[in-house]
């Protein structure tokens, strides 16, 4: 049976990104720390595969170089009409998230890493999410885009643990009941 995991960073009053869907405050060098990426190696090395929604992969895509190239990538969308084609492992997938862990189990995926707010809240909605860490970032936002959206029913959560960094970060460990 697959695992569903979350590795995400939020401002301290919860949003993943500006308004207008900007992460500029995430990757302010005032926040840098010199050889520590808060564990996110280690988290990449227990996955097999990522599923991300449509408008997190065009953000990943404008970064400087693209993250995944030796782990397949299955892009989240409504839109039947949205194609990419590349030399990566990437997947533009259409269905039901049941759809979807029936294929990656049939792939033999153990592991898959979730990203992007409206694809975790997708996640969470559907009781599929196994595990989340969220590192906070010492700042208010004030709005913006928010890691957690409506729950129709309360969602329970072990604590695993919390590390916290020499720049302010929080960052906690939950397994989802």
């Amino acid at each position: 049976m697959i695992q569903f995991k979350a590795f995400i960073a939020s401002s301290l009053d919860g949003f993943i990104a500006r308004s207008d869907g900007s992460i500029d405050w995430l990757t302010s060098n005032e926040y840098t720390l010199e050889n520590n990426d808060l564990g996110y190696s280690s988290f990449m090395q227990g996955i097999d595969c990522i599923v991300m929604g449509r408008t997190t992969f065009e953000t990943v895509l404008s970064f400087e170089s693209y993250p995944f190239a030796s782990v397949p990538v299955y892009v989240l969308t409504r839109n039947p009409e949205y194609k990419f084609e590349s030399d990566y492992p990437i997947f533009i997938f259409h269905g039901k998230l049941n759809d979807l862990t029936s294929h990656l189990e049939k792939n033999q995926f153990k592991a898959a890493y979730v990203d992007g707010g409206l694809v975790i809240q997708s996640f969470i909605k559907e009781q599929m999410l196994n595990e989340i860490i969220v590192t906070r970032i010492p700042v208010l936002l004030g709005s913006g885009l928010s890691l957690f959206g409506y729950l129709a029913q309360e969602q329970k959560l072990e604590h695993i643990q919390t590390s916290t960094f020499a720049n302010g970060f929080v960052q906690s460990e939950y397994h989802f009941k």
